[in-house]
């Protein structure tokens, strides 16, 4: 499938980039003013005044646009081109009804019909962490008309069976079809079908019929659509364009209704020393005409560039994140990607993290980390990290990449240790793992789960090696002798039981049954004179929990030949039973697993990806909360929760929603809110009043404060009833009011869901972050979506607004590049448009001395370069440069973070400030120079109150006064000047912007009042003299000074109360100068309660396929076979 991503071509990237760039308000409302001022009778200002400043904004936002769109079709080409191994066929050229030939470990490309593969019976092992975040091994297996056909292309290319199925739909587990082949039909099901996204595990190669492509395919079914972010400030903007429209609007009425009321009263009697124009007929129409001038000349109240500021601003800060060395994966050579750069600020403002599981927080790799053996304790102790791994050189079939550092296990082993034997023989013999030995000596397992793998390769490395097994025996070389057991049943796992047994009879005869689970079902099947070493290896396994392991629980039953022959016939019998089979194997498989003996208990690290519990324990510290959404089991998940410190043993409670139905799903959650705040379910309570209301949608519900710390865990099954409508607000009140929220066993499009729950009732900035074909739906709903380059491919990364390749980078991405960006933004929004109003609204106040006439205060160059050039490099600097603390301090102090959620330093609240401080401004630039010239002269007597000098006074005094005020010292975190005061992190390129500006100034000024350009473009350049005239002058500087000391006050003020009313940035500066050390966590040990850390990521199913024989390939010469198309 070509998916084409790029909006533009050559052809058709004028016109739409400027029919999108028109459809923003502020450039509509300038092309429409440009219209305004080639009409002579109402236009007072040059038409360059407008043309040039549009013209500059529409051709940056351009490159910008143009340049984003050519960044992510190179992204998707390569995506577009990604193909197997041996290149034949690239993903993009795979249509319906191919057939495609798959090797081992390479990504299924279409969901396809298993036709034939390399191992017995036609079974595929296939890996779908991409689509569920399961790693274990699920198994495929072909019809068998069709697994005839091997892997022989004669049969292959002559294949002409026909499939009708169902339309193409996001139903993950389920297919119905019907194969007509032969004259005859055969049933399809989801046991059939190879998902896209899937990966071929332990299988040489495979044959498929391409059914579904493309966005047929079901996980593009579940992957949601595209939507076009904007940022709370985005939005927040355009109101207050609107609200400026308005002001604007209002302004321009009431300079009419006085030029109205000045025309009748003197205008009209004034006329023969100024006369009306002909086509001005009355004092009213005179009016209506002045309505539209003083449209014309206050229209830099809607800064035209402010849109196009905020596209340099975010660019730059993009940069700013790939850029970012400490957010650099050397191992994979991978450096941090902004790939939009329209979202900068909004990651100052996350409240809600949604993340996947497998490959986002874990590394999907299983270690053998510590295990209790008859009562003692053997593995990773804090002591033993400066030791050296253990020497396995003795053992001629270790797998050298395992590494153990307690010796005193091996010493153990060798000294003969009847328990420790007894343990590692039922790793090396209870599981379904099949060896295989291409090479003498090199042992390759193939395990249905990665937990179960690293339990047989300890059971390897200590003398207990698994060799090889057949229906009937398993072969283990235990201290280097070979043994041969016969496998007399295997009493499957599933997730009702929580274990699994195996039965074997031993070379000496005797039977023995091995059994691993859970530690809250084998402690209520053992032999009671187990109680002491059972309460001595439940205090291993709650110190194991607490260290984020995942326990198994591991015992051995010796059996008498009677009672076994007994049981097996009533296993035979139950196992051929018409009805109820399920319910009689179980219970026959509890008659043999009870009276069992304690052999001990394992510790398996599911590996956490670098730092990821001190980043979420850091975001935690932030007010961001942490939802775990995956497709894993729910032990899996909540051990994983654990390990990262989003759920913590110090919780008041971890409430589990596992009901079937929408009345049993409802009461478990109301009874957690009753227990979280018991008035919440009160008709009285703010919130439930507000509900009873019936708002409309869309409406926002408050944030609820519960009166301690909890946990909640619900599944995919109950969370389909929660996300009904009259449950959907139970559940977003229930889990809000938790600290940490784990959703398991969930589909992609249940993750969308989830985190579209929260956009719409909650009024919070929401990020989602993965790294699989499973989290894109996420991934684009939420608002900012961050793709993990990881194991599972590169959807989620192509789909993302962020990329990194570790989670641990979250925490520099919002704290400290999000939280600057926010501040930045806040704070050249604020600056901007106290400039803009302290600029124009002079005009008004004009107005009142110049008869409303709509004459301009400045000179016609300084309108057009105001904003373009003399005000853009310093609000420039100050947004791309300044930082209130450096980036150790954002990290330190996570409580700095919380402002941006709220939304607190720019809102509508500051806009008003920044209004009010702009109309003090332009009245104190006003009549401060107005003062200072009114009845003045020079030296000689001259006047210098003539039109020109006030005007160059007036705009000498603004730029001087929006671009420095006044100077104070940064030191020890003082701010100065309104740029000075804004600006809080000086270097040497924010002097340049701040000072060269204002120099800059002064050049353009003698350059454009100069004698040359005056006396050829007299209509054009028409201040002749007055730069060199005035600024000469006392009175001019006076002005300067007395402006710039009353526009200071009110800001100096400001922040001098500040500290004492809001203190926290002022004792993070007596932290920076005076550093306390790193606290230091300390774990506390629990002993009223204890919770379980089992998990066991495995299957059921397979233990019956192991002895059918199936699994067992056949001694037979290899076929020739050569690529197909792949």
């Amino acid at each position: 499938l070509d998916v084409k991503t790029s909006k533009y071509n050559a052809l058709n990237f004028l016109p739409m980039n400027l029919f999108e760039q028109f459809q923003r308000l502020a450039n509509a409302y300038f092309l429409f003013l440009l219209f305004l001022q080639l009409i002579p009778q109402i236009s007072s200002l040059a038409w360059y005044t407008t043309v040039v400043p549009l013209m500059v904004v529409l051709s940056i936002t351009a490159v910008k646009d143009a340049i984003d769109d050519m960044v992510k079709c190179w992204h998707s080409g390569i995506q577009g081109s990604l193909s197997c191994r041996i290149v034949t066929e690239k993903w993009m050229n795979v249509q319906v009804g191919d057939i495609i030939k798959l090797e081992n470990n390479q990504i299924v490309t279409a969901d396809i019909l298993l036709l034939s593969s390399s191992e017995p019976y036609s079974l595929t092992y296939i890996e779908t962490a991409e689509l569920d975040g399961e790693t274990n091994l699920k198994v495929k297996q072909a019809i068998s008309v069709t697994s005839e056909m091997e892997d022989n292309l004669k049969l292959l290319s002559a294949f002409d069976g026909e499939v009708r199925c169902e339309s193409p739909n996001n139903k993950l587990d389920k297919f119905t079809g019907i194969l007509m082949y032969k004259g005859k039909n055969y049933l399809l099901n989801h046991d059939r079908l190879i998902l896209r996204g899937c990966v071929i595990r332990n299988t040489d190669w495979c044959y498929g019929l391409v059914i579904f492509t493309g966005p047929d395919t079901k996980v593009m079914q579940n992957s949601g659509k595209s939507t076009f972010k904007r940022t709370h400030i985005d939005h927040l903007m355009n109101v207050l364009v609107l609200w400026i429209f308005l002001f604007l609007g209002s302004m321009c009425f009431l300079l009419a209704v006085g030029h109205y009321i000045w025309e009748n009263n003197k205008g009209y009697y004034f006329q023969d020393y100024l006369p009306w124009e002909d086509y001005v007929t009355s004092s009213v129409f005179s009016a209506t005409l002045i309505f539209w001038s003083y449209f014309i000349i206050l229209n830099t109240m809607v800064p035209i560039s402010l849109y196009v500021s905020v596209e340099i601003i975010r660019l730059g800060n993009s940069f700013y994140i790939n850029w970012d060395q400490k957010m650099f994966y050397e191992p994979k050579n991978t450096p941090a990607q902004a790939r939009t750069t329209t979202l900068n600020e909004e990651l100052g403002q996350v409240k809600y993290v949604f993340s996947d599981k497998t490959g986002t927080l874990t590394q999907n790799i299983m270690i053998f980390n510590k295990c209790s053996i008859n009562g003692m304790v053997y593995g990773m102790h804090v002591f033993l990290f400066s030791l050296k791994k253990v020497d396995f050189s003795y053992n001629k079939l270790a797998d050298p990449k395992f590494s153990f550092y307690d010796k005193t296990l091996v010493e153990a082993v060798k000294k003969g240790n009847h328990w420790v034997h007894l343990f590692f023989l039922s790793l090396s013999l209870c599981h379904t793992v099949i060896s295989e030995e291409k090479v003498e000596g090199e042992l390759v397992y193939q395990a249905q789960s990665p937990d179960e793998g690293a339990l047989v390769t300890a059971a390897r490395n200590f003398g207990f090696v698994f060799r090889s097994r057949t229906s009937e025996t398993i072969m283990v070389v235990e201290m280097g002798k070979m043994r041969i057991y016969q496998l007399l049943a295997i009493l499957d796992f599933n997730n009702v039981r929580k274990r699994m047994s195996v039965i074997v009879r031993t070379p000496e005869n005797r039977i023995l049954l091995f059994c691993k689970g859970a530690d809250t079902i084998l402690c209520k099947l053992l032999h009671p004179s187990c109680g002491s070493l059972k309460d001595i290896t439940m205090d291993h396994l709650d110190d194991f929990a607490s260290d984020g392991l995942r326990t198994l629980m591991v015992a051995y039953r010796e059996l008498d030949s009677a009672f076994f022959q007994d049981w097996s016939k009533k296993h035979s019998e139950a196992c051929l039973s018409l009805e109820n089979r399920e319910n009689k194997i179980s219970i026959v498989y509890e008659e043999i697993e009870r009276d069992l003996m304690l052999l001990g208990a394992t510790a398996i690290e599911d590996k956490l990806q670098d730092g990821v519990p001190e980043t979420i324990l850091t975001l935690n510290k932030a007010k961001i909360k942490i939802w775990v959404l995956t497709g894993d089991k729910q032990e899996t998940a909540v051990n994983i929760a654990y390990a990262c410190n989003i759920f913590e043993d110090e919780m008041d409670e971890i409430f589990i929603v596992e009901g079937n139905n929408d009345e049993t799903v409802g009461g478990e959650l109301r009874s957690a809110r009753e227990k979280m705040k018991p008035d919440s379910l009160l008709e009285s309570d703010p919130v439930n009043s507000y509900l009873a209301t019936k708002p409309q949608p869309p409406f926002k519900i408050p944030e609820e404060v519960p009166n301690g710390s909890y946990g909640l865990i619900i599944n995919g099954y109950s969370l389909a009833h929660a996300l009904e409508g009259n449950l959907e607000l139970e559940l977003l009140r229930t889990a809000c009011m938790c600290k940490g929220v784990i959703c398991c066993r969930m589909t992609p499009l249940q993750k969308a869901q989830v985190v579209e729950l929260v956009k719409k009732y909650k009024k919070a900035v929401t990020l989602a972050i993965g790294d699989g074909a499973n989290d894109v739906s996420m991934i684009k709903v939420a608002h900012i979506g961050v793709g993990i380059s990881g194991q599972e491919g590169m959807q989620a990364m192509l789909n993302s607004d962020y990329a990194f390749s570790q989670f641990r980078y979250l925490q520099r991405l919002l704290l400290v590049h999000g939280r600057w960006s926010y501040n930045r933004m806040c704070k050249f929004l604020s600056y901007f448009f106290y400039k803009n109003f302290a600029f124009t609204l002079v005009h008004v106040w004009y107005a009142f001395y110049s008869g409303f006439s709509a004459q301009t205060v400045y000179d016609t160059w300084f309108i057009t370069f105001y904003n373009l050039v003399y005000t853009s490099l310093p609000v420039l600097g100050l947004s791309l440069f300044d930082q209130d603390v450096n980036e150790t301090w954002s990290l330190r102090f996570p409580e700095l973070y919380e402002p941006g959620q709220h939304n607190l330093y720019f809102n509508k609240k500051e806009f008003v400030k920044c209004l009010l401080h702009g109309i003090y401004s332009s009245f104190v630039l006003f009549f401060i120079p107005m003062g200072t010239v009114y009845n003045s002269v020079r030296k000689d007597g001259k006047e210098i109150s003539d039109y020109q000098s006030f005007s160059l006074i007036v705009q000498t005094s603004l730029l001087c006064v929006v671009t420095m005020q006044v100077l104070s010292g940064r030191e020890e975190g003082k701010e100065g000047g309104k740029i000075a005061l804004e600006t809080t992190y000086w270097t040497m390129i924010s002097h340049v912007f701040t000072w060269g500006s204002l120099g800059f100034y002064f050049c353009i000024l003698f350059f454009l009042y100069s004698d040359g350009l005056c006396l050829f473009f007299p209509d054009t350049f028409q201040f002749l003299g007055v730069a060199r005239n005035t600024l000469n002058l006392p009175q001019m500087w006076l002005s300067v000074v007395l402006s710039m000391i009353l526009c200071m006050l009110p800001v100096v003020g400001y922040q001098f109360l500040k500290p004492l009313f809001w203190p926290i940035i002022d004792r993070i500066h007596h932290c920076m100068r005076h550093p306390l050390p790193y606290p230091i966590r300390t774990k506390l040990k629990h002993t009223a309660s204890r919770r379980s850390a089992y998990a066991f990521s495995h299957k059921q199913g397979f233990g019956a396929l192991i002895t059918s024989g199936k699994t067992m390939k056949a001694k037979l010469p290899k076929k020739n076979s050569f690529p197909y198309k792949r």
